[in-house]
């Protein structure tokens, strides 16, 4: 991996771009779906309709793919193999999870034109703010967390074979 070493700050700053643009996103599409009002006019609606759709799609979605693929990437070339690591992951999929969760209203608001109820944005920004919030902390504290708590039967090899055939070199 030394031959890649050189490309770690370019792969960082790709990193960090990606997550600005993806967390941004994300705190800006709930405010943006809570003006979906049909009452609005149906023009005004559309335009609002197609905003969040091609937000969402061409923009956040493409910055969550690439920030997690540098991350990955930058996981496997610093060799970041730490508790901290893994529970900053816990809150990358709970951002994860809150994008799937925007995408489904979007679609909700968009199939079921006068009859949806777009969700109010404060719990959802408090929620997303909790999460960005650890990230923030897992990365720039670097707490120690000490060994997490694991039952023996992950911890131990148990001596059975693996289900299916591994090749030899």
């Amino acid at each position: 991996m030394t031959a890649l070493t050189p490309l770690v700050p370019h792969l960082k700053a790709l990193h960090v771009a990606m997550l600005l643009l993806w967390c941004g996103g994300l705190f800006a599409l709930p405010l943006m779906l809570a003006r979906h009002d049909p009452a609005i006019g149906q023009a005004d609606y559309a335009r609002i309709r197609r905003a969040t759709h091609y937000t969402y799609t061409f923009c956040i979605t493409p910055a969550a793919v690439l920030a997690i693929a540098s991350g990955t990437g930058l996981v496997f070339l610093r060799e970041v193999f730490v508790t901290w690591m893994f529970a900053k992951l816990v809150f990358v999929a709970s951002l994860v999870t809150f994008h799937v969760w925007i995408g489904y209203v979007l679609v909700a608001v968009a199939e079921r034109e006068g009859a949806h109820r777009a969700p109010r944005p404060a719990l959802p920004l408090l929620l997303l703010l909790g999460s960005v919030l650890g990230i923030l902390t897992m990365v720039l504290a670097k707490p120690e967390l000490g060994e997490i708590p694991m039952p023996d039967w992950l911890t131990e090899p148990r001596g059975h074979q693996l289900p299916f055939d591994v090749p030899r070199r």
